[in-house]
């Protein structure tokens, strides 16, 4: 089954986050677990509250991405400046 990962968090800064996002190692990431889709987003009133969606193939594939110790490094070195809320949505 299909699922969607979402994920909130602030950040230091949203241009160095961006950078580390679009970057190489998150990029691998994206490409070993088959992100699809993948949107970003910024609260209206506060760009450093940013937002982010993939899309997957399959629920392991989603918790797999969540539990990668390269995606924790991606988002300290980006200024993630509190802890992510991470959730996973099968869809139906």
């Amino acid at each position: 089954m299909s699922a969607t990962l979402i994920v909130r968090h602030p950040v230091s800064d949203y241009a160095t986050w961006r950078k580390v996002y679009d970057g190489p190692e998150v990029a691998s990431l994206h490409t070993k677990y088959g992100v699809s889709n993948a949107r970003v987003g910024q609260a209206p009133d506060d760009a450093n509250d940013v937002v982010v969606t993939h899309d997957f193939a399959s629920t392991a594939d989603a918790q797999g991405f969540a539990a990668d110790p390269g995606l924790k490094q991606a988002m300290e070195s980006a200024g993630v400046a509190g802890a992510p809320r991470i959730e996973i949505f099968e869809l139906v």
